[in-house]
C-alpha cells in the first residue's frame, strides 16, 4: 500500500514511518519540521508543507494518490496550549480539517488520527476504558477531542473510515538506536531524566511527592513508541480489510502504571548511575493515577505491547540517549 504520514519526521511518526517501510508500503512523509527532523526521514520521501496553509497543502499533495493517512501534525504542550490556545486551535482543529478537506476531494477514504489521553480530563477512575468521560481541562486536549467529533461527522456524512488511537505516555526509542525521543523544549520525564544524566551538574525536577500513590510521586502508563507505531498499522490493516466502517476509538497503554520514582529506581539499574533530583511543586492539573485500558485494541486490532517492563523500556532510550545520533 501507498500512505502518507502527515507529522512523520517527528518522534512518533518517524517510528511508525520506519514500521510502515519494513512492513514492504511505499510510505511519504509530511511535515512543517517545526518540531520534526529532517535526518529522521530516512525511509520515505518529504513533502515539507505547512498544513494549516490550506493552499499549499493542496499544491504540494496535487497529483498525489495513497490508500491511507496517518496524522501525527499537532503542537502537544499542554501549558503552552493554555498561553496560545488560538495557536493550538489553529493547528490542530483547522489544519486536520484542511488534510481531511484534501482527503474527500482526493477520494482517500481511510485516516488514522493520533490522540491523546488528554482528552478525559480528570480521571474518574484508576484505568481509563474508552467509555470514561472526555471532559478536557486544556486547549490541548479539547483540540484534540474536537477532532474526534469531527471524524464522527465525517463517518456519516462522507463515508470517511477513521481510527483514532489516543496515546497514554510514549516513550523509549528503536532498539537499532538511530531514531529517539528528542523534543525542544522537553518535557518528557525520561529523557529528561537521561539527560540529566549525561549533563554534568545537571538535576532532574520532580513534580511534586504528597500524591495519593504508595510513594507519594505520579503514577502514569508508559508505552514504548514501537508498540505505538505497531498499533497505527493494525489500524491501516482493519480499515484496508474493509471489516470495519466508520469512526472507531482506542486507547494506548500497557495498561500498568509506574510511579516517577519507580523510573527513577529502574533509570538506576539500567544506567548504573545514580539520578540526582528535586522536588518541585505539583503541577496544576497533573493527577495522581493515570493508567489506560487497552483491552477494546487488544481485542478488536489484535494489538499486543513488546515492551511491558520499564527497564526495558529505559534501557532502548539510554542505547538512543547515548548513540552519536542524538
Amino acid at each position: 500500500m501507498r500512505y502518507l504520514v502527515c507529522g512523520g519526521a517527528g518522534y512518533i511518526g518517524a517510528h511508525m514511518v520506519k514500521d510502515l517501510a519494513r512492513a514492504g508500503h511505499e510510505v511519504v512523509v509530511l511535515d512543517n519540521l517545526s518540531t520534526g527532523h529532517r535526518e529522521a526521514v530516512r525511509w520515505g520521501r518529504l513533502i515539507e508543507v505547512d498544513i494549516t496553509d490550506r493552499l499549499a497543502l493542496r499544491r504540494a499533495l496535487q497529483g498525489e494518490h495513497f490508500d491511507g493517512v496517518v496524522h501525527m501534525c499537532a503542537k502537544s504542550l499542554v501549558g503552552e496550549s493554555v498561553v496560545e490556545p488560538y495557536l493550538y486551535y489553529q493547528n490542530n482543529v483547522m489544519g486536520t480539517l484542511n488534510v481531511l478537506e484534501w482527503m474527500r476531494e482526493a477520494g482517500v477514504r481511510r485516516f488514522v488520527f493520533s490522540s491523546t489521553a488528554a482528552v478525559f480530563g480528570h480521571p474518574q477512575q484508576d484505568t481509563i476504558d474508552e467509555t470514561h468521560p472526555t471532559e478536557p481541562i486544556n486547549p490541548y486536549g479539547q483540540s484534540k477531542l474536537m477532532v474526534e467529533q469531527i471524524l464522527r461527522s465525517a463517518a456519516d456524512a462522507y463515508g470517511l473510515d477513521s481510527v483514532t488511537l489516543r496515546y497514554f505516555n510514549a516513550c523509549g526509542a528503536d532498539p537499532d538506536g538511530g531514531i529517539g525521543e528528542s523534543h525542544q523544549p522537553e518535557t518528557h520525564l525520561i529523557p529528561n531524566l537521561l539527560n540529566s544524566l549525561l549533563e554534568p551538574g545537571s538535576r532532574l525536577k520532580v513534580f511534586g511527592e504528597d500524591y495519593p500513590t504508595p510513594d507519594g510521586t505520579c503514577i502514569r502508563d508508559y508505552v514504548h513508541v514501537n508498540d505505538l507505531a505497531r498499533a497505527h498499522g493494525l489500524a491501516l490493516e482493519l480499515m484496508q480489510s474493509g471489516e470495519s466502517r466508520g469512526a472507531h476509538v482506542f486507547n494506548l497503554g500497557n495498561g500498568s502504571g509506574f510511579s516517577v520514582k519507580q523510573v527513577i529506581a529502574a533509570a538506576k539499574q539500567v544506567t548504573g548511575k545514580e539520578v540526582e533530583y528535586d522536588i518541585a511543586e505539583r503541577r496544576a492539573g497533573d493527577p495522581a493515577v493515570l493508567v489506560a485500558s487497552s483491552a477494546k485494541a487488544r481485542q478488536v486490532l489484535g494489538w499486543t505491547t513488546e515492551f511491558d517492563d520499564m527497564s526495558a523500556i529505559l534501557q532502548t532510550a539510554w542505547h538512543w540517549h547515548c548513540s552519536p545520533s542524538y
